[in-house]
């Protein structure tokens, strides 16, 4: 099982798709409310990629970051599953919530 912020960071990237590397993993998981410092975001990256549940590789050099690669993110076919059932698994358990059930009544 996935923990919150393991969570955040598969979500982030699949979100982002080809555009997903640190930096803009972080923008991500910081804009849901969440601080992400760099050094928490890729000892996670490392521990997903360690798990299978994520993959990275090296791009390019780009003008942009002063010729230097960015190291690029893509979630694996178990990751998206690891992520799947996390989702899943909070949405069963957070039915009976009672702010879940107070939502759904001031809705109607």
């Amino acid at each position: 099982m996935l923990g919150e912020f393991e969570y955040l960071i598969i979500t982030a990237a699949a979100g982002l798709g080809e555009r997903a590397y640190g930096a803009t993993i972080r923008e991500e998981v910081e804009a849901s409310g969440r601080s992400c410092s760099i050094g928490a975001l890729y000892t996670t990256i490392d521990r997903l990629e360690t798990k299978g549940l994520l993959k990275t590789w090296m791009s390019d050099a780009t003008p942009e970051r002063g010729g230097r690669a960015k190291r690029m993110v893509s979630i694996t076919p178990s990751g998206l599953s690891a992520a799947k059932e996390f989702y899943e698994t909070v949405m069963r358990i957070s039915r009976g919530a009672s702010w879940v059930a107070n939502q759904s009544r001031s809705v109607l």
